[in-house]
């Protein structure tokens, strides 16, 4: 018996979430059904969430890639499964049948085997947004390999951090990459990096910008030369390596509120079911839609919803390297238009971003394709929901707002298109097998609407993480050690009369930048490696495009020059540590900083400065020095 991926109705959604919370075995067991396994579980599910341990579909055996390509080859052998578009609109588009990506794969997977990687090996992939990435990814996940992807923003630091973490054997990427005017060289940045990396045997390269880029011998290959000795080889085939359902499929480096990166690890079965039925359910997908997600699959929400949800359930993915406005600022309906695009799922920030250049760049476009609109990454305010409705949407399209995290692995709170009634800003209700819970500081579970507390989950779902890289114990004391039996978001939020659940943002030290999480210790840590900087403190302020910005408390006595170059220089200092995408937005320097008398500093106080709220900041008196909050307050950007 297998129950339907996809519901039908409100009342069909209302009875399948009832079954799934009351019987969550039966539940998943029915949903597994629905994808190709080698051999079925012995055991639906087995846990707890002290030590933290989860095992989803025990016993069975089953290869993912089996699901994306190969069971895809008979019906959908020469519909596209991947509609490449590039940075620059003037390079042709590229369409990838799923035969296509099916024979691509297989040579890439034998590529990686022809060059020593097996299974249960690391591979760090750091590339651009180019069909290549999604064969790499697909290629190690064929012969069971690890894939660890790094978006290609990261510095060359970050990597090294991330490559020695995950102790990986082979590095996959580019000459270089492109977005919008900027050519990222990415092979130079790999070879700072590996400086590092003794543990790199192999760095596989591939021809994209034609940057000159140094070749070490014994070390790097290119990847067209690899292909071709593949094909000289004669057999294009590359068997799917068995994996047990709890394999890791892939670690995924995530900010955390201390400033080293931690490993997300998703494993093989559950993340597979949980991926194709989220992106079946929640989108409606309809077979021979057009579904355009513009993230980044540096990011979970290109692994889940460009790489594996949508390629399980037969779906085309519209896949892009450039930037929204680049270069003009009607570069996303360019390509909607292009590819008739049926689904469009983007993030609030680059709806912010095109909202700014006013409606004039709407004009003459054909939005008439677009059924479906999503959105990811945080919260979408109210100003941004309806611009998206109105203009994008022809205010009849349903709005998919999506409320999950690196750690969930697919969506966990979302409309389901066409059959939850949306709010603007509301994620509204759990989708069937989650089980969300609001908790106060003690841990206590509110119960009833129209309140609001930390979101937690208290049972678990197929596609959760499962632990942290090579720390289990990190894992256990970010998210279950919190408030116990309960796996704790870090989020805030409210659930209305109607029973809907709003996100009010994080409660814990974790900045959401443009939709990607960053930890407040991270750009810390990053700061103070400045060579004239004692101490700092960063917190977030409203930002009109990114959501939240990044204001820096900088305590920098000894400044070389005058403060504004000093403030490029510690700029400069966070981009070369962590990536342009942790560079404060403001930098202000201090004398001091708000501290208890045991020296914890009070990043309340400051957020509120940063804010532009300073009418109420509490009592100041218990700080070790009071007068230094007035001088901040003055000194406020």
């Amino acid at each position: 018996m297998k129950t339907p991926l996809k519901v039908t109705s409100f009342e069909e959604y209302q009875d399948v979430y009832r079954k799934s919370v009351e019987q969550p075995e039966e539940f998943w067991a029915e949903i597994a059904e629905n994808f190709l396994w080698r051999k079925k579980w012995d055991k639906v599910l087995e846990w707890n969430f002290k030590d933290p341990s989860i095992k989803w579909f025990r016993g069975a055996k089953l290869n993912i890639t089996e699901n994306c390509l190969d069971r895809n080859l008979n019906a959908l052998g020469d519909k596209p499964a991947i509609v490449w578009e590039s940075n620059d609109p003037h390079e042709d588009h590229r369409i990838l049948t799923y035969r296509q990506l099916y024979d691509k794969v297989c040579q890439f997977a034998n590529v990686l085997k022809n060059n020593g990687a097996k299974k249960g090996d690391r591979i760090c992939i750091y590339m651009p947004m180019v069909p290549e990435l999604a064969i790499a990814v697909l290629a190690c996940a064929r012969i069971g390999a690890v894939h660890s992807v790094v978006f290609g923003g990261f510095s060359s630091q970050s990597i090294a951090d991330r490559i020695k973490d995950a102790e990986c054997n082979i590095v996959i990427t580019s000459d270089g990459g492109y977005r919008g005017t900027k050519e990222i060289p990415l092979k130079n940045i790999i070879d700072d990096a590996l400086v590092q990396c003794p543990s790199i045997k192999r760095c596989i390269v591939l021809t994209r910008s034609r940057t000159p880029v140094s070749m070490i011998k014994g070390r790097d290959v290119w990847w067209e030369d690899e292909v071709k000795k593949v094909e000289t080889q004669g057999n294009p085939d590359c068997p799917a390596e068995e994996m047990d359902a709890e394999d890791m499929l892939f670690i995924l480096y995530t900010s955390g509120s201390t400033g080293k990166p931690k490993g997300v690890v998703h494993t093989c079965g559950g993340y597979m079911v949980y991926t194709g039925y989220t992106f079946a359910n929640a989108f409606q997908y309809n077979q021979g839609e057009v579904y355009f997600c513009t993230a980044d699959i540096g990011w979970i929400t290109g692994h889940s919803y460009i790489a594996y949800g949508p390629l399980t359930q037969g779906a085309t993915v519209v896949m892009f390297e450039g930037i929204p406005s680049w270069p003009t600022p009607g570069r996303f309906w360019d390509i909607v238009e292009k590819f008739k695009v049926n689904i469009l799922y983007t993030a609030p920030t680059a709806i912010r971003s095109l909202m700014s250049f006013g409606d004039e760049v709407l004009k003459g476009k054909d939005f008439s394709s677009i059924k479906k609109l999503g959105s990811v990454g945080e919260p979408i305010n109210e100003e941004a929901w309806h611009w998206f409705d109105e203009k994008i949407g022809l205010g009849h399209c349903p709005i998919v707002d999506t409320w999950w995290q690196t750690e969930t692995g697919g969506f966990m709170i979302s409309p389901i298109a066409g059959i939850t009634k949306t709010k603007p800003g509301y994620a509204t209700l759990p989708l069937p097998g989650i089980q969300p819970v609001l908790v106060d500081e003690n841990g206590k579970i509110i119960e009833g609407n129209e309140v609001s507390g930390n979101l937690c989950i208290r049972f678990p779902w197929p596609g959760m993480l499962r632990t942290t890289y090579g720390d289990h114990e990190r894992c256990r004391t970010t998210y279950f050690a919190t408030y116990p039996d309960l796996y704790f978001t870090g989020d805030g939020c409210l659930r209305d009369a109607d029973g809907y659940y709003r996100i009010t943002g994080r409660v814990d030290d974790v900045l959401n930048v443009s939709g990607h999480r960053i930890g407040t210790a991270e750009v810390e840590n990053a700061i103070n490696m400045h060579s004239s900087v004692v101490e700092s403190a960063v917190v977030g302020y409203p930002h009109d495009i990114k959501g939240q910005g990044v204001y820096a408390f900088v305590v920098c006595p000894n400044k070389h020059g005058d403060d504004e170059l000093a403030r490029k220089d510690i700029m400069m200092t966070v981009t070369r540590i962590i990536g342009a995408i942790a560079r404060p937005d403001k930098i202000q320097f201090v004398s001091g900083l708000p501290k208890t008398r045991s020296g914890k500093i009070m990043r309340r106080i400051l957020r509120k400065i940063a804010e532009g709220d300073t009418s109420n900041l509490g009592d100041t008196s218990t700080l070790l020095d009071p007068a230094v909050v007035e001088e901040i307050k003055e000194g406020a950007l």
